[in-house]
């Protein structure tokens, strides 16, 4: 492993170490009371705004903070060669989006799948992928700086992994957080979703959650 390597993965471990500790900060006191009470879903004490952002969505519309108003919004940053933590998160969250497929489609909760590897994925690619999983899953990715400073403000992380040695320079992977953000109807930075998943405790809260608003 290079030394540029090693610091790299240094630099998200300190990362997602800060990202623990600021969300840890956050849960020293209960939900807002006007709230329902969630076993999944971990809400903040107060939302925080999230700062400005576009990301490109896979029919090749911007994705910026005012599309997300109106729903409360389950964010899972992944990409579409992973081979384990994405499709099972995906598969875990269609049996969520199933629970909550009776409300509105106007206040519906919706999932959006970041792809954080615009190298490979493009936005056609991850509309399929995600559409695979359930037809309502929204896909978005942008360039690196863009989805850093989107991951950042979510406080999740995500690293290139270069490829094992001897391998196809394009066989890298990319580590990132499992963790899944939870914006409210306002767009605003709400709360988290911690593994293991579980599915119906998820679809569960959305559904109570939007009925509740904000």
């Amino acid at each position: 492993m290079s030394n540029r390597t090693v610091l790299t993965l240094f630099a998200v471990a300190v990362a997602a170490a800060l990202g623990l500790w600021a969300a840890q900060r956050h849960f020293g006191a209960p939900a807002a009371s006007s709230l329902p009470q969630t076993r999944a879903v971990r809400l903040f004490p107060s939302p925080r705004e999230l700062p400005p952002f576009s990301l490109r969505q896979s029919d090749g519309t911007a994705l910026v903070p005012g599309e997300l108003k109106g729903h409360w919004t389950v964010v899972f940053l992944g990409f579409t060669h992973c081979p384990d933590v994405c499709p099972t998160t995906l598969a875990e969250l269609a049996r969520a989006q199933k629970q909550w497929a009776a409300l509105p489609e106007a206040s519906r909760p919706r999932v959006l799948f970041v792809s954080v590897d615009p190298e490979r994925d493009t936005p056609d690619r991850i509309g399929e992928y995600a559409h695979a999983f359930h037809k309502d899953t929204l896909a978005a990715t942008a360039d690196i700086p863009a989805l850093e400073n989107f991951a950042k403000s979510l406080s999740l992380v995500f690293a290139k992994v270069p490829a094992p040695e001897g391998a196809p320079a394009d066989q890298y992977s990319v580590d990132h957080s499992a963790t899944l953000a939870v914006l409210d109807s306002e767009g605003r930075m709400a709360g988290i979703v911690q593994p293991p998943l579980d599915p119906e405790a998820i679809g569960a809260d959305l559904a109570a959650l939007t009925r509740a608003r904000p």
